[in-house]
């Protein structure tokens, strides 16, 4: 069996990696002895480096538009192209909507194992992950043909660099034109509000116990005052409404792990405390005293969140004031 492990980068023109490959890359290190990253799309050369200094020992990359142009197939195929070259035991890949479009193309051509929403890769052949709404951890084996491809879940493994340099191998882009029949027309971001539920240290969630749209702006003028600080919600105050859905916290929705998670007037139903029991402080604030969230917190409020939020944020709003 060859230890040879790969990570799908997903990289920005600039050449910025996402945060995901980097974790994917430092597991890697502990799992096989020769690590790989494929990086598609505009900065995917520039993207070498920085893959290098985290383990990959090998970047296969191309720059042509094409991957971005045409989403999907014609990274699926240029994927598989190089697998069937050097023959990896295994692909990661992170948890992005792109990411899983290429890994299922991927396993289409291949026949592979596909594994989805997996914490831990404990070798070539076995990876870890959460069942029955995360009340359960299992050990899968991963059988039949090379590659085996893994969909990691986001903040599964710490960073760790080593000041590695990758060897860069240009990829020809080349692929036929039945790949490039969808093409990406017009792409639509929404503004960003604060920092990242993904990469926040600190996310304060609310949920129906809010009771409407506007009261989220009590969350918002928290966050603002503590740094690095994220505004999440619970599946129940997106489908209200409330908040869009890349705020949404839970099985469904952005699977995070703060510092800090503080979950207002949040019940905890199961697929919520999925997406953020890893947190490693949780803090609730419900007024329900039976709320399965306080199950998990490691401190509790009981009583109305829309009169302890205010003077929360009123005491660090003073305590910041003294600062300065």
């Amino acid at each position: 069996m060859t230890s040879k492990v790969w990570v799908y980068a997903e990289v920005q023109a600039d050449g910025t990696v996402e945060e995901a490959a980097l974790e994917q890359l430092t597991k890697a290190r502990d799992v096989g002895t020769d690590i790989g990253a494929v990086a598609f799309g505009p900065g995917a050369t520039a993207a070498a480096a920085t893959l290098g200094r985290y383990g990959a020992r090998t970047v296969f990359a191309s720059d042509d538009q094409v991957f971005v142009d045409c989403p999907g197939w014609p990274a699926a195929t240029v994927l598989h192209r190089l697998a069937g070259e050097h023959d990896p035991a295994l692909i990661l890949f992170g948890p992005s909507s792109d990411a899983r479009d290429v890994a299922g193309r991927l396993q289409a051509m291949t026949g592979s194992t596909l594994v989805s929403n997996v914490d831990d890769v404990v070798s070539t052949e076995c990876v870890r992950m959460q069942v029955f709404g995360g009340t359960k951890v299992v050990d899968v084996a991963l059988s039949g043909p090379l590659p085996r491809i893994v969909i990691v879940r986001a903040k599964a493994f710490p960073t760790r660099a080593d000041d590695g340099v990758a060897r860069v191998i240009l990829v020809d882009p080349a692929v036929p034109e039945a790949t490039r029949r969808a093409r990406l027309v017009e792409r639509n971001e929404q503004p960003a509000a604060g920092a990242n539920v993904e990469e926040a240290r600190v996310i304060v969630s609310g949920g129906r116990g809010l009771r409407n749209a506007e009261n989220f702006e009590l969350l918002e003028r928290i966050a603002a005052v503590i740094p690095n600080t994220a505004v999440g919600a619970s599946r129940a105050a997106v489908d209200a409404g409330w908040r869009p859905f890349s705020a949404q916290i839970g099985q469904t929705g952005k699977i995070v792990r703060p510092d800090v998670y503080i979950a207002v007037g949040i019940s905890g139903a199961i697929q919520h405390l999925v997406g953020m029991k890893d947190a490693k402080v949780i803090i609730a604030i419900n007024s329900d005293r039976a709320a399965p969230i306080f199950e998990i917190a490691d401190l509790g409020i009981v009583g109305d969140a829309l009169r302890i939020i205010p003077e929360v944020t009123r005491l660090l709003e003073e305590r910041s004031e003294m600062r300065t």
